[in-house]
């Protein structure tokens, strides 16, 4: 798992394009997910999300995904699960203060993030993990946010059913 985790930095800006274009592709399905009704949603969505990111990316299911501005690095797998940037306590090679057998997580997220589109976007500073999200379905979340937007409405809270 580690290893294709490392593979997912490594080609950051490839998974930035799949990204992007399947998150447009779904935010024009909006009408559809709201029909059909995003609480419904949530439980297939949120089972296929945790497959796929789980495989790629070693996701935790936070509910707030950060990965578009981590260089696919995601902050939850480091041991403090700091989000916005290394603890201080990063060894000389790059590694983890806390398991020197791994690289630490915001090192990896400043590589991953050099070779993307967006790469500034590792500078926002990303709130603090809101913990009744967790094993929610961010990519829901996403185009639900999006697609109101789209409709010249702001989003509603993520608690909000349709």
């Amino acid at each position: 798992m580690y290893r294709v985790r490392l593979w997912s930095v490594r080609h950051a800006r490839l998974l930035e394009w799949v990204y992007y274009t399947l998150e447009g592709l779904f935010v024009r399905l909006h009408p559809l997910a709201q029909a059909i009704g995003y609480a419904r949603l949530e439980r297939p969505v949120a089972a296929v999300e945790r497959r796929v990111k789980g495989l790629l990316f070693d996701c935790r299911m936070c509910g707030q995904c950060a990965l578009s501005a981590t260089g696919m690095s995601c902050p939850m797998n480091c041991p403090k699960t700091l989000r916005n940037g290394p603890c201080g306590g990063v060894r000389a090679n790059g590694n983890c203060e806390v398991n020197e057998n791994m690289r630490c997580v915001w090192v990896e997220a400043w590589q991953g993030s050099r070779s993307m589109r967006h790469a500034d976007a590792i500078h926002v500073v990303q709130f603090a993990v809101d913990h009744r999200l967790l094993g929610r379905s961010a990519w829901l979340a996403a185009v639900r946010a999006r697609g109101q937007m789209r409709e010249g409405g702001p989003p509603q809270p993520e608690g909000a059913q349709s």
